[in-house]
C-alpha cells in the first residue's frame, strides 16, 4: 500500500487504464501513472509536443536530451514509438482520439467544470493543451489532493478560479476518495481504507451523492 499520497493516487488512477487505448498523461500526478500499470498492457501514451508512443520517466542519468514530454520531463518511448509535428499531434486530440486523458487540478466543481491552469496574481506560461484535452477526450479523469496545501478543499460547489474546461471531468480521484460526475451530481464511489465517510464529507465542498455500493480501495 502507497503512503504517498501522490503515488497513491497514481497507483488507483492506473486502474482506469485499458488495454489498447490512447492515452495522455498531463503534468504532475498522471506522469506516476506508468509506474503502476500491471505488466504486458497494451497503450500508446500520446504527449502533445509530438510523440505517440511516450513510455516511462528516463531513470537517472540514462536521459536522452532530446527526448522530452509536453511538461518537459525526460522521458522514454517505446517500440514503434512516432514523432509529429504540434498541428499533428492536436489535429488527434480535436479529433477526438484520444480515448481517455489524466490532467491534475487546481479545483474541480460539483458538475465537472474543471480550472487548472492560474491563480490570479501568480505567473502562468499559458493555458497549453489542457483546455484541448478537457474537451476532447473521450474520457477525462482528474488526479489531485483532496485539499490544497492550506487544508482548503479542491471539490467544490463551484470553482473560483478561472475555468479551463465547463462540465468536461468524468472521474475524480484523490487519495482520499473516487467521485464521478453524474447527472445528478458527484456520486462517491469509493474511499480509501485510512479515511472514513464523515472525514471525506467534512473535506470536500460539494455535496456527495453516497453511492449504494461504495467500496474501499
Amino acid at each position: 500500500m502507497c503512503t504517498d499520497p501522490k503515488k497513491k493516487i497514481a497507483q488507483r488512477a492506473a486502474k482506469e487504464v485499458k488495454s489498447g487505448q490512447v492515452v495522455n498523461l498531463g503534468i504532475g500526478i498522471p506522469t506516476l501513472i506508468p509506474t503502476f500499470l500491471p505488466p504486458g498492457i497494451q497503450l500508446t501514451i500520446h504527449s502533445e509536443n509530438g510523440i505517440i508512443g511516450a513510455g516511462k520517466n528516463s531513470r537517472p542519468g540514462e536521459a536522452d536530451r532530446n527526448l522530452i514530454d509536453a511538461g518537459g520531463t525526460y522521458i522514454t518511448t517505446i517500440p514503434g514509438a512516432a514523432f509529429c509535428d504540434s498541428a499533428l499531434s492536436f489535429a488527434l486530440v480535436r479529433g477526438g482520439r484520444l480515448d481517455l486523458a489524466f490532467l491534475g487540478t487546481l479545483e474541480v466543481s460539483q458538475n465537472g467544470d474543471l480550472a487548472n491552469w492560474i491563480i490570479p496574481g501568480k505567473f502562468a506560461p499559458g493555458i497549453g493543451g489542457a483546455m484541448e484535452l478537457a474537451q476532447k477526450a473521450r474520457r477525462l479523469v482528474v488526479t489531485t489532493t483532496h485539499t490544497a496545501r492550506n487544508g482548503r478543499p479542491k471539490i467544490l460547489h463551484a470553482c473560483s478560479l478561472p475555468l479551463t474546461a465547463r462540465a468536461c471531468v468524468d472521474l475524480i480521484i484523490t487519495e482520499l476518495a473516487v467521485i464521478c460526475v453524474g447527472p445528478s451530481g458527484l456520486v462517491l464511489e469509493e474511499i480509501a481504507a485510512e479515511t472514513d465517510l464523515e472525514t471525506v464529507i467534512r473535506l470536500t465542498d460539494a455535496p456527495l451523492i453516497i453511492s449504494e455500493s461504495l467500496t474501499i480501495f
